[in-house]
């Protein structure tokens, strides 16, 4: 099991942590309670860290889809006696339906195996490893069920019948004939709490249709863009909605650390944490798939997480912990070996003391995006709102890292200036909302001023594109942003040749895209960024380039796994992906580009049909 190919994993969640689970039925990563606790199962960094397998004994075959509409799970096993369905879930709170999926979830996994053919012989193996394997818990048998202590935690397995115990795993085989059930929850608590008690068959089945239920609801409520690849884009929503945590609207990066970007290497970044450029662009992109009612809870959040910081004229922090917590401090865990190999393993992010000028962008764009749902602002979220365009009209000349989070000195990155004028120009848009006219003359300038900057240095002659940084002849997915952001009009001819600048010398042999290919200190290659060539399709959709934006959009979805789901890249050689999993960034990326094709098609058909002599067509 060591090491197994990213994409063979789905994940589980209930809006507040989340679970990885294999094809052969092996929950190889768990955090209990929230997405950045320390893992309970840690297998997939490291064979010895933990893991909660239920898969048939010998040979088989196994296929899985997520329940319609659902973040359920559903493995069929097949072997040459019987037939298998396992459903796997984090469950939601009782009755939770709608808006309110997750707010009260119990943190419980929920686990069943049916028999729907012949007969089938099952191996289950159950070794919970807390704080990312540091801790072997002593297991004992409960009524009901197998308790686990040891840490700040407790652990009870129901279900688990008459296992054979080898200190600190459990082993079971259950043999099923069709009809017959074997039914799991995991639940956890902390260890001053009062002991837990164990369900029983009926109360796990009901847990799993509720869940089931809860899913489908937000689905119901939710989901309404009716365009090309649907599913992918209503997939993509819900998988959004599983990376948010419920209880603030923080939305992590990934549910995952330490999958490399470079396989062996030491780009191996904890990304279960928000931040404010991937949350900003999270919720835009619901804008599109999912019709985000909860903005508000979002902006909310960051206004208290980031409460008094521009006020007292510090930079916006880039990220926070997802309860609000600001000290990220990166630690290495060096009893983990890493994925395949893949060392160091982190915990915490030390970018979060890092300068990265383009939040303000990001934050101003998707309040603009998202005004109508945002209703009437208190007086804390104006006032954080307002002080972002000021201190990006403020600052935007300042150097920082820029948005890939460059681990080297400050530059000139023009995506950041970029952003800066985004966070203006949607500021603009807002000031009677923020109560902000009296500003309206100071944001107009700046806004103009880095229009200038932009034109006059971030063009490139020799590059013939725009480049990464002003003086700077390297290539930057970030600046397909030029035009995405309305910068400048797909058909600016410095905005067409970059676009193809970046299709002719900035792709692999499939065609999917690079972030950049300049030295940036780290040892060690890295991928193609799967939200860069999303990146590049939105864009040549946006020049009027369908076909090629149609083409570019299949090259990176045939990347996605059987449940559809994307990494954060696509590696070298065979294109297995690689990096943190799933990635919002990705499923961002695939959402606004689908949105953009599906607007340029109609366009394009009403161009067609407005021509007398040419035939009708549909988008």
């Amino acid at each position: 099991m060591d090491g197994l190919p990213i994409g063979d994993y789905a994940l589980l969640s209930d809006c507040r942590s989340a679970a990885l689970v294999s094809r052969a039925g092996s929950v190889d990563w768990l955090c209990f309670p929230r997405f950045d606790s320390p893992a309970v199962f840690a297998r997939i960094l490291d064979p010895g860290a933990g893991h909660f397998a239920i898969r048939p004994a010998g040979e088989f075959q196994a296929s899985r889809a997520y329940a319609d509409q659902t973040m359920v799970l559903e493995t069929t096993f097949v072997t040459a006696s019987g037939t298998a369905v396992l459903t796997d879930a984090m469950a939601v709170g009782r009755n939770e339906r709608g808006h309110d999926l997750g707010t009260g979830s119990p943190g419980v996994l929920l686990r069943r195996l049916e028999c729907t053919d012949g007969e089938i012989e099952v191996e289950v193996s159950y070794a919970p490893r807390p704080e990312y394997g540091l801790i072997h818990p002593i297991l004992e048998t409960v009524p009901g069920g197998l308790a686990a202590r040891g840490g700040a935690g407790r652990l009870l397995l129901s279900g688990l019948a008459h296992p054979r115990v080898d200190g600190a795993t459990a082993t079971a085989r259950l043999r099923l004939t069709a009809g017959q059930t074997a039914s799991f929850a995991l639940q956890h608590v902390p260890m001053w709490e009062p002991p837990l008690t164990a369900w029983d068959p009926g109360q796990i089945a009901a847990r799993l249709a509720d869940t089931m239920e809860g899913w489908r609801s937000w689905s119901a409520i939710h989901q309404t863009y009716e365009g090309p690849w649907r599913h992918l884009v209503h997939h993509s929503g819900r998988v959004l909605q599983a990376l948010t945590f419920a209880p603030t609207g923080a939305i992590v990066a990934a549910p995952t650390t330490s999958l490399p970007e470079t396989v062996g290497g030491e780009r191996n970044w904890d990304y279960r944490y928000t931040w404010v450029r991937d949350a900003s662009l999270t919720m835009e992109a619901l804008w599109v798939a999912a019709c985000p009612d909860e903005a508000d809870k979002f902006f909310g959040f960051l206004a208290d997480a980031a409460a008094s910081q521009l006020q007292r004229g510090a930079d916006l922090q880039i990220m926070f912990g997802i309860g609000g917590e600001r000290d990220l401090s990166e630690r290495e865990l060096p009893h983990l070996a890493g994925w395949r190999d893949s060392r160091p393993v982190r915990v915490g992010n030390g970018a979060w003391t890092q300068r990265q000028l383009d939040v303000y962008g990001e934050l101003l764009g998707a309040a603009q995006r998202l005004v109508q749902q945002l209703g009437e602002l208190d007086a804390v979220t104006q006032r954080f709102l307002a002080a972002a365009a000021d201190t990006a009209a403020a600052r935007w000349k300042e150097k920082d890292q820029g948005i890939w989070e460059i681990r080297g000195e400050p530059r000139d990155f023009l995506y950041s200036k970029l952003m800066c004028w985004v966070a203006l120009d949607r500021a603009i848009a807002l000031a009677p909302r923020l109560g902000a006219e009296a500003r309206l003359a100071d944001w107009t300038a700046a806004r103009d001023e880095i229009r200038a900057a932009i034109g006059e240095h971030g063009w490139n002659e020799k590059a013939g594109a725009f480049t990464q940084a002003f003086g700077s002849e390297d290539l930057d997915a970030s600046n397909l942003m030029l035009v995405i952001t309305g910068f400048l009009p797909g058909d600016d001819p410095r905005m067409k040749a970059t676009i193809d600048a970046t299709a002719a010398r900035l792709t692999d042999e499939r065609g999917l895209v690079y972030r950049y290919l300049a030295h940036d200190g780290l040892a060690g290659e890295e991928g193609t960024f799967l939200l860069c060539t999303f990146w590049l399709a939105q864009a040549q959709a946006l020049a009027g380039e369908v076909d090629q934006a149609v083409a570019t959009f299949e090259r990176a979805v045939a990347a996605i796994n059987d449940v559809g789901l994307l990494a954060e890249e696509v590696g070298a050689g065979g294109g297995e992906m690689i990096g943190n999993f799933p990635q919002a960034f990705s499923h961002i990326g695939l959402v606004n580009a689908a949105w953009a094709i599906a607007q340029a098609q109609q366009v394009g058909s009403r161009a067609s049909s407005a021509m007398p002599t040419g035939p009708e067509s549909g988008s």
